[in-house]
């Protein structure tokens, strides 16, 4: 029997499965290849909401007497882009000058390969760790994220399945493997704010109400003053407009209504209720402010809609895993981790509700960008990484 203990050869297998977010693209079934030789009991559920595309994601779970760690991660990955523009095809795992190509090589299949060659390496030395192993796999992660972690711990909760703590594979380090782990996460709320104007002749302002003004009142009032000035364990609260909209394709028109979408990446100086308390605060005050629309002294006339549902902020704050992972790392490489909490969101913070988890994995430099691609030596590294720890932590 072939054990997958080579993180190269499994990475590779994992690019060359076509896996663009929502699609399987054969990732699920390859993985389920390498974990039937360690004794995995493995289920693909697929899970479906009105309005979203049905996501196949995949649970393994290794059975043991002693604490549960499960490893979580995603197989889809963000379309390639301009594929005339990549060195190698996205999908060959070709391999030069010691780097092997292709999309998802660090976000994140690398992270994936790389734990199942240290528990491959770990059994086939010492027969495997005294307690169990789950693997919590989606499809959905780089899409909506809303028929794959959530439902699959919500799936594997419901069956009894209960963890002692999680590793979330994701590729945590700046520049070089050992730089930093992840144990929290700020939180992240996006919304949009339309302001009802009226529309007219550019030539005859008097008669219309321009909505762009009262626009810009608005957006100033969210951008200024600062949230916060960052606490102990995270950085400062930061807004960002990120899209503004008239749909006017005349110049000569003045709009009738004109939006800005934006998102706020939230420290635990807030919570998603007071962070939108204060975000409709702003904007009732600064509706009444007339800097932009002289003359006019009705109030902006404005709505506020929130997107989608907000992540919460969370740190992790369980000593034998951040300690266990952080001396791994340094027992490896040589570096002590920078223990962060910066950077975007990840579906750390859904596992949060269910067992204390960290994230850690490979350089994230080249994350979804064109010839996106990882070092063999540091898949080599991960790997001794993570066996090392499976073994401390289980020890």
């Amino acid at each position: 029997m072939t054990l997958p203990i080579d993180p190269a050869q499994n990475l590779a297998a994992l690019i060359r499965c076509p896996s663009v977010t929502p699609a399987e693209g054969g990732a699920l079934s390859s993985l389920e290849t390498m974990l039937k030789p360690l004794g995995f009991a493995i289920e693909r559920p697929v899970f479906r909401e009105d309005g979203t595309p049905d996501v196949e994601n995949l649970y393994a779970r290794r059975s043991g007497n002693g604490p549960h760690l499960m490893f979580a991660g995603h197989t889809d990955v963000v379309p390639v882009g301009d594929e005339a523009a990549w060195t190698h095809p996205p999908f060959s795992a070709a391999i030069a000058n010691g780097e092997m190509y292709g999309r998802g090589a660090v976000d994140m299949k690398g992270g994936i390969a790389c734990f199942i060659a240290a528990l491959a390496r770990h059994v086939a030395e010492k027969g495997g760790p005294k307690g169990s192993v789950s693997l919590l796999i989606t499809g959905d992660e780089e899409g909506p994220s809303i028929n794959g972690t959530v439902k699959l711990l919500e799936w594997a909760a419901a069956k009894g399945e209960k963890w002692d703590a999680s590793i979330v594979g994701e590729p945590t380090n700046p520049e070089t493997l050992g730089d930093m782990i992840k144990i929290g996460r700020r939180g992240s709320l996006s919304g949009t704010v339309t302001v009802n104007g009226r529309q007219g002749h550019v030539a005859y302002p008097h008669l219309a109400d321009n909505p762009v003004r009262g626009l810009m009142t608005l957006t100033d009032a969210l951008l200024n003053p600062i949230f916060d000035k960052g606490t102990e364990n995270f950085q400062p609260t930061n807004l960002e407009v990120t899209s503004i909209d008239v749909g006017n394709p005349a110049t000569n028109v003045i709009p009738a209504r004109a939006s800005a979408t934006f998102n706020i990446r939230f420290n635990d100086t807030w919570d998603a209720e007071t962070v939108q308390a204060e975000i409709h605060n702003r904007l009732d005050t600064a509706s009444g402010r007339r800097k932009y629309r002289k003359g006019r002294k009705e109030p902006v006339d404005f709505e506020l809609v929130w997107k989608d549902r907000p992540s919460h902020v969370f740190l992790t704050r369980d000593d034998k895993l951040i300690e266990t992972l952080s001396g791994s790392v340094a027992a490896v490489t040589g570096r002590k981790p920078q223990l962060s909490t910066s950077g975007g969101t990840s579906d750390a913070r859904f596992i949060k509700d269910y067992c204390p988890v960290v994230e850690f994995g490979l350089v994230g430099k080249t994350m979804h960008m064109v010839d996106e691609r990882v070092a063999l030596d540091d898949l080599e590294t991960l790997t001794v990484i993570y066996q090392r720890f499976i073994e401390d932590w289980f020890g």
